[in-house]
């Protein structure tokens, strides 16, 4: 009991000792606040002899940015951030003073769901969803090769449909188009442009990643039949990739790095010819891909190579339109 009355005492004569400090270092505080105040009154005339404005006007005049203060309104200068600070300080000595104190962090934010990649996915999966009609003629001056339908696109029964996609902007920003076409417009390639568009892959997937390598390159044979029969005059390869299964279809292997490039290939690849016939087959242009999820290159970077092949088949059909040609043409090499 004798200790317990001892203890008390002790605790009662601490946390009197710590109460007196901290009057004093407020007391201190104060007037330093005080002398603060003082010092920043730069202007000549002593605080307590400052003048408020006489009028609302005078009030408002206080708070222009830029403006000038009247006789009747002296500038006051804001001394509240020494005051701030030494009650800053006050209150940080009192805190560490204080038994028990802790600091307790904000929690983390949420971390971004990362997207899942696909994997390969069997015809099956999507078999509810019709493969996109090709939009072919005879006698085109260029025909646009993708990938193969993504779900929306399907869905949506015209190419290049999703919201994300580029296509139609490139179109049109590269010059193949006039103006920025809907995907619904996709029908009218052949008769407005003398464009059309097919596929390496006809059946319907979320992305690439859900196709295998051996139907890609099957595609590729199916390619080479069909621009034999339509004869184009030029073939635009949209994206790395197809013509990465291209290029494994007709050398038997895989492309090197060094051997990729985008832009015109090399009369050796020119695709669908007929060498039985004389016809030396369709020029290659390798574009970027158009697609939301392709981020390997900047903006720029795409609109710069789309443009080079835009500037072709402006001029190719401004020389048609010339011409007025009615009967085929023979494929023109590009510069």
């Amino acid at each position: 009991m004798a200790r317990t009355r001892a203890a008390a005492s002790k605790l009662t004569t601490g946390g009197t000792a710590a109460y007196e400090a901290n009057k004093e270092l407020l007391s201190d505080g104060a007037k330093a606040s005080a002398t603060d105040q003082d010092d920043q009154n730069n202007d000549g005339v002593p605080h307590k002899q400052l003048r408020s404005p006489s009028s609302f006007n005078g009030k408002l005049k206080q708070f222009h940015y830029g403006g000038t203060a009247s006789s009747d309104s002296p500038a006051v200068t804001v001394t509240s951030t020494t005051s701030t600070r030494s009650s800053t300080s006050l209150k940080r000595t009192l805190a560490s003073q204080t038994d028990g104190a802790r600091v307790t962090s904000s929690p983390s934010p949420a971390s971004k769901k990362r997207r899942v990649a696909s994997k390969y996915a069997p015809p099956s999966k999507y078999s509810h969803l019709k493969p996109l009609t090709d939009i072919l003629e005879p006698n085109l001056i260029c025909i646009f090769v993708g990938t193969n339908p993504g779900v929306q696109t399907a869905r949506a029964g015209h190419a290049y449909a999703h919201p994300s996609n580029l296509f139609w902007k490139l179109l049109h920003s590269s010059g193949c188009t006039d103006r920025r076409l809907a995907p619904s417009e996709d029908v009218d390639l052949p008769r407005m442009y003398a464009m059309g568009n097919t596929n390496i892959v006809s059946r319907p997937s979320k992305d690439a990643a859900e196709l295998s390598k051996e139907e890609m390159v099957e595609g590729a044979a199916v390619l080479e039949e069909k621009f034999r029969t339509c004869r184009p005059e030029a073939v635009c390869i949209v994206g790395k990739q197809i013509w990465e299964m291209i290029w494994r279809h007709k050398r038997g292997r895989p492309i090197k790095k060094d051997e990729f490039k985008y832009g015109w290939q090399d009369d050796e690849d020119n695709m669908g010819q007929s060498l039985e016939e004389g016809w030396k087959g369709s020029r290659v242009f390798v574009a970027t891909s158009t697609s939301g999820l392709a981020a390997s290159l900047r903006p720029a970077e795409k609109e710069a190579i789309w443009k080079v092949f835009g500037d072709w088949v402006a001029k190719r059909r401004a020389e048609r339109s010339q011409n007025s040609l009615q009967a085929p043409t023979t494929s023109v090499d590009p510069p």
